[in-house]
């Protein structure tokens, strides 16, 4: 690991759009800032939905920065709002559907530099 500190702006985030929203790697094994976790910033899109998915090698929490979030775990329901935080277990298959007005923004982290993605 070269570089520990990476300030706003500076390449080590990696970025993936999708038609639902995007993705902002902060950290993570593949960007080579950490070890042991992986953490982000997502954007859902208002009126839609990322995929239904879960990880079979790590926890997952979610902290909802801004709009609102209805978020589905396991045979669970959820409405979250600003300020709300989910824990996922590892291999329980979730989403989170925004069907508010305002796009949502949310951090995410994982207990592991090498998350996996599976969907149902």
């Amino acid at each position: 690991m070269d570089k520990v500190l990476y300030r706003a702006g500076e390449s080590a985030a990696a970025r993936m759009d999708e038609q639902w929203g995007a993705l902002r790697w902060l950290a993570s094994g593949a960007i080579g800032n950490a070890e042991g976790l992986t953490l982000g910033h997502v954007s859902i899109k208002a009126g839609t939905s990322n995929p239904r998915h879960c990880h079979r090698t790590c926890e997952e929490v979610l902290y909802l920065l801004r709009g609102t979030i209805t978020h589905t775990l396991g045979d669970e329901t959820f409405t979250m709002q600003a300020g709300d935080t989910i824990s996922i277990p590892a291999g329980v298959f979730h989403n989170g559907i925004n069907d508010g007005a305002e796009d949502a923004e949310m951090i995410v982290a994982y207990d592991t530099a090498t998350r996996d993605f599976v969907l149902e």
